[in-house]
């Protein structure tokens, strides 16, 4: 899923190209996509669109008279900028928005669409799609820690959970624990100050610092390959690769269809976590720790799961 880096650079590249256009209208391709019934798709077109930003991990064009476009990508959904009048794909297109300097095409790269299209008007309709997380990156720390100990959560689910905080996600998540040198199921309440101060130096540079990297590598084109796994991540999308700082095999959480990673060397005092599809497995024969883990890998006692 695009999170606030991916996002924040999506946002950039939009407003550069649509800001002062006209949005001269919306064909929607995918059945799924439209979550609103008022105002309609013909309600907004040919109205001039002046701004666009991001709420959370949605994107919003705002248009003259109070309109609003919102978007989330979901997981896998993603925006191509194409010449004029391009058609969406029969496959993977959703929607195309038509504007005087190109088309901005929606797509979505899954068989179970989670895309959503809302369209508003009012200030107070917009608000109703905010989740109230906490924008860390304009706050301070004492308002970051506050909003971290509001409920007893483990920090994956409290960084994740975008009511608590906007904009991270899975992989991100993952990156800032690292940094911070946390284990991802240490729970909120057992946090002394000074890895609450940790955690939050460890969010404002993990964010800052890949959004830049994102600008540099994208400059004045359009983002076109947006991904939740990036060359030079830490320990995200990184099973059984060496930690960059430790050279620890990174370690991972699977559970549903999503999973942590993180490194046991520099953030669990080498213990290894409590894996749901491996350990429920083995029981009494899972690894407690690192050491154990590497003990079993060499004697091939240890059966590993695919990526």
């Amino acid at each position: 899923m695009p999170e606030l880096p991916d996002v924040t650079v999506y946002v950039e590249a939009l407003q550069t190209r649509c800001a002062g256009q006209i949005l001269e209208r919306i064909r929607i391709t995918g059945p799924s996509l439209l979550r609103s019934v008022h105002p309609t798709p013909a309600d907004v077109a040919g109205r001039r669109v002046r701004g666009v930003h991001r709420l959370g991990k949605r994107i919003v064009f705002a248009l003259e008279e109070d309109f609003f476009v919102v978007v989330h990508l979901m997981i896998a959904g993603r925006f191509r900028w194409r010449p004029q009048k391009t058609k969406p794909g029969r496959k993977l297109g959703l929607a195309a928005f038509d504007f005087g300097s190109g088309t901005l095409l929606l797509t979505e790269a899954s068989s179970r669409k989670r895309a959503s299209l809302h369209l508003v008007r009012g200030a107070a309709e917009l608000a109703r799609h905010d989740p109230g997380g906490l924008e860390v990156l304009e706050a301070s720390g004492e308002a970051f820690g506050t909003r971290l100990l509001s409920a007893n959560h483990t920090l994956k689910r409290a960084l994740t959970d975008p009511r608590l905080f906007g904009g991270i996600g899975n992989a991100y998540s993952d990156e800032i624990l690292h940094r911070a040198r946390l284990s991802p199921v240490k729970l909120t309440s057992r946090l002394d100050p000074d890895e609450i101060d940790r955690l939050y130096a460890a969010v404002r540079e993990t964010l800052l610092e890949w959004t830049q990297r994102l600008r540099d590598e994208t400059g004045d084109r359009f983002p076109e390959h947006v991904t939740a796994f990036r060359k030079g991540m830490a320990v995200h999308g990184r099973y059984r690769e060496p930690c960059p700082d430790c050279a620890s095999p990174v370690q991972r959480i699977v559970y549903a269809s999503n999973e942590t990673n993180y490194c046991a060397g520099c953030q669990t005092g080498g213990r290894l976590l409590a894996d749901r599809a491996l350990s429920r497995l083995l029981k009494k024969d899972w690894p407690r720790s690192l050491d154990e883990l590497e003990a079993r890998l060499a004697g091939d006692r240890l059966p590993i799961p695919k990526r």
